[in-house]
């Protein structure tokens, strides 16, 4: 016979056969956690036509894969609990073992979601104490594509000093508060990536459908045609060549060695590509039953941040359609205060990012904001302290989702009414009261005239609800605003120490007003 005949039926008899096997996605597998009161999905390939059980706690659903082979079945509600079993049969049969039912989150964003607790405050007590055999992690690789993606290569493990380092720290402080609060099982999915842009996040067609987003696509439908990575690389090499070659000089010569160039990136594998991340990173988990998700971004936006009052609901929205849970609870953290305080009033566009993230809570239902401006560092766009920023995302989910009788959502600017010179302020959720923090004389205000130049201001507390701003420089107000810089010196909060949320009175056009790629 033929060799090459024999070679190519044992090629098609073993393609055949690992076909035919009934095969499951990464987020299904060994330790994971399942959401608990509500239906779940499972889903996975197998042969067109062919018949598939699953199996877990007493129940049994059965399907047939569809002609492309994807098959999916959904299960009956199940309450907190386990360890459970899940079988599934076809021509062969997968056991997942130890699989929990309780509370399942979606931990996502850029960086500051991504910083582990190795690398976040105390990790010296952290780490050891990571003794949570109840809480389940798993990781989704950052993978940018324009190609839909429906699975990934990660697996679940249990929450231990082994494997609780390189989580997200936000993520892991998160599920541990909901754990020791109620007491189930929690699974935490971590997808986020460092650096990304949200449009990365987003399906492209939902993008090119909106003109408000057509300089963006056009810039980077330019870059795809344009961009050639094999050409960046190789003068790349050049350059190296170039320093190595500058830096043994500098050596022999004794002087201080030149600075080496930076390897490119590829942007069209990238983070900041519109839908890559949606493709690679959100559609292989599109479907798992999840309670919420919470998210930490916004860094990469902030030069776009007017853009970003339509760009971040549009994600929202476009999460909750594809997950078909209806409108999950989707809770982010405001950026902090970050970079050179300013001795004077002025412009910033990561305040006009955090006016955007606020703006959306009023936007789209069952969502909250973890205002978190007293907690940044100005010389670190991580700041270490990620234990609060969970305890203030922690709180939007225990008094919304799970009944908690607690404070959950910092003070909001509601109204102004100027009377004489002064504008007196009232604001909503202040708790028992508003307060100032380690100085009894109130930072962060700043007010204006009509002719729109701000300067700093006085303020005092005259109700609970209630603040009076005024300046000897401004006869006449008609604006204040508050926290307003990248870095504002502001100390102003409930008395329960949830910060005020930084906010404008005014309408006047920002400095991204007029950045839309």
């Amino acid at each position: 016979m033929n060799p090459r005949l024999i070679i190519a039926c044992f090629l098609t008899v073993g393609l055949s056969h690992a076909h035919a096997e009934v095969r499951l996605p990464a987020i299904f597998g060994e330790h994971m956690v399942l959401q608990q009161n509500r239906p779940d999905r499972v889903w996975g390939w197998a042969d067109p036509g062919e018949q598939v059980t699953v199996s877990i706690a007493q129940q049994t659903k059965s399907t047939k894969a569809g002609s492309d082979g994807r098959w999916l079945v959904e299960l009956e509600p199940m309450p907190a609990g386990g360890p459970h079993t899940l079988v599934i049969k076809g021509k062969n049969e997968l056991r997942i073992e130890d699989v929990l039912v309780g509370e399942v989150w979606v931990c996502s964003g850029q960086s500051n979601m991504e910083w582990p607790v190795g690398s976040a405050y105390d990790p010296d007590l952290e780490i050891p104490t990571a003794k949570y055999p109840k809480i389940r992690l798993i990781t989704v690789p950052k993978v940018g594509t324009q190609e839909p993606q429906y699975d990934f290569k990660g697996r679940w493990e249990v929450c231990s000093p082994e494997t609780v380092s390189g989580f997200s720290a936000v993520g892991y402080f998160f599920g541990r508060l909901l754990h020791q609060t109620l007491d189930v099982p929690v699974g935490l999915i971590d997808n986020s990536w460092g650096g990304s842009a949200c449009e990365a996040w987003v399906r492209r067609d939902l993008l090119a459908s909106d003109e408000r987003y057509t300089a963006l696509l056009e810039r980077w439908i330019q870059t795809e045609k344009s961009y050639d990575h094999q050409k960046a690389m190789e003068a790349y090499q050049v350059k190296l060549a170039e320093w190595k070659a500058a830096e043994e000089k500098a050596k022999a010569e004794g002087q201080a060695s030149p600075q080496r160039p930076p390897q490119p990136g590829n942007p069209l594998t990238g983070n900041a590509r519109p839908s890559n991340i949606y493709n690679g990173m959100v559609k292989p988990i599109v479907g798992y039953g999840i309670r919420g998700v919470i998210w930490y971004q916004g860094e990469s936006n902030a030069g776009r941040a007017y853009q970003y009052r339509s760009l971040f609901p549009l994600m929202i929205r476009s999460w909750r359609d594809e997950w078909q849970l209806g409108d999950f609870p989707f809770y982010w953290v405001q950026l902090a205060d970050h970079r050179d305080e300013k001795p004077e009033p002025g412009e910033s566009d990561w305040a006009e990012l955090r006016e955007a993230q606020t703006m959306t809570v009023s936007a789209l239902p069952n969502t909250g904001e973890a205002v978190i401006i007293d907690l940044g560092e100005a010389q670190d766009i991580h700041p270490r302290n990620k234990v609060d920023v969970a305890k203030r995302l922690a709180r939007w989910a225990l008094a919304r989702d799970y009944g908690a009788s607690i404070a959950y959502r910092s003070p909001i600017y509601r109204s102004m009414e100027i009377q004489g010179g002064k504008i007196v302020l009232t604001f909503d959720y202040v708790g028992g009261g508003l307060k100032t923090f380690d100085t009894r004389e109130i930072k962060g205000f700043t007010i204006a005239g009509s002719d729109r130049r701000f300067v700093w201001a006085k303020a005092s507390i005259v109700a609970g609800d209630k603040v009076e701003v005024w300046s000897d420089q401004v006869a006449d107000p008609v604006a204040v605003r508050y926290a307003w810089a990248d870095n504002p010196v502001n100390n102003l909060r409930s008395q329960e120490g949830l910060p005020v949320t930084p906010f404008r009175t005014d309408d006047w056009p920002g400095i991204t007003a007029d950045r839309n790629k």
